[in-house]
């Protein structure tokens, strides 16, 4: 078991790289994203209620609900910790004193490696496999159920479209382009199983992935994208979205550079976990929600 709900959100930071980037995106998804942080704190934003009381029932059956082993939400915490894991592997700590400042990114070049276009894509497709699996744990049902998925992601809002804005803009616009979609399908259609598990998000979360087969798994892999494709291209074509425009908005946060953008996204996996920071957020509220619901 991870950390208790109650800890977790306890902990959630205030101010650093991922709550920078994610404020970012506001011009994207106005309004959307509150970084509500604090479990009483969250518990009263979300109720809107003020008696002691209440607020104690409501946190007591919340945490009792995240504790217990029947329930999906602990998967799902894992499955957002484990994918942002894999793009933090190297300089975190460097950019720890950095918080609270402009972080100007040429300085750490010769510290960062883009991706080549092949693992880039394949870890796109693997977040958005974790939000499909992770959203079938939480609402215990059947992992492979991609067109619930579908349902609820035409409702997402909060802490939920805002994961889904970042992974549109920081894993597919910035570090592929304009016409990363199309890309990451070839991708997808002329990979191997065999290349599947050489990947290192892969060999984390692959048990969780649905599928009986390396086979299987990859063509879960392809279908998820594949039924999400239509909302990414709507996503960004209703609003205007581009590498510069994103890239843009980040200069409001953090000192990036236009052209260097395959840089910028490795920044971005190296200094930030907006799929936890997000997550955490997301499953607070649906855990404080049901409380409510079942007192």
């Amino acid at each position: 078991m991870s950390k208790p709900i109650n800890q977790l959100v306890d902990e959630l930071p205030t101010s650093n790289i991922t709550t920078f980037a994610l404020k970012s995106l506001d011009f994207a998804i106005p309004g959307q994203w509150d970084n509500l942080v604090g479990w009483d704190n969250t518990i009263r934003t979300v109720t809107q209620e003020t008696d002691d009381a209440l607020i104690q029932m409501v946190s007591d059956r919340a945490i009792a609900l995240y504790s217990a082993k029947s329930q999906g939400y602990q998967q799902a915490l894992w499955l957002y910790q484990t994918i942002d894991s894999v793009g933090s592997t190297l300089g975190t700590a460097a950019l720890a004193n950095k918080v609270g400042e402009k972080v100007p990114l040429l300085g750490f070049l010769n510290k960062l490696t883009p991706k080549a276009d092949k693992a880039q894509t394949l870890d796109l497709a693997l977040k958005l496999v974790v939000e499909i699996v992770a959203f079938c744990k939480v609402n215990g049902i059947p992992g492979d159920s991609i067109g619930d998925f579908l349902k609820a992601l035409g409702d997402y809002s909060g802490g939920a479209l805002t994961r889904m804005a970042a992974l549109v803009a920081f894993d597919g616009l910035i570090p592929l382009g304009p016409d990363f979609i199309r890309l990451v399908t070839n991708k997808l259609d002329n990979l191997s199983p065999s290349e599947l598990q050489k990947n290192a998000g892969f060999k984390k979360i692959g048990e969780l992935i649905p599928g009986n087969s390396a086979q299987g798994k990859l063509n879960f892999v392809g279908e998820s994208f594949d039924s999400v494709k239509g909302w990414m291209n709507n996503f960004i074509q209703s609003r205007d979205l581009t590498p510069q425009k994103v890239s843009s908005s980040l200069q409001n946060f953090i000192d990036v550079s236009d052209d260097k953008l395959d840089y910028l996204a490795a920044f971005l996996d190296m200094s930030t976990n907006y799929y936890e920071h997000t997550g955490v957020q997301t499953l607070a509220r649906r855990l404080i929600d049901r409380a409510v619901a079942e007192i």
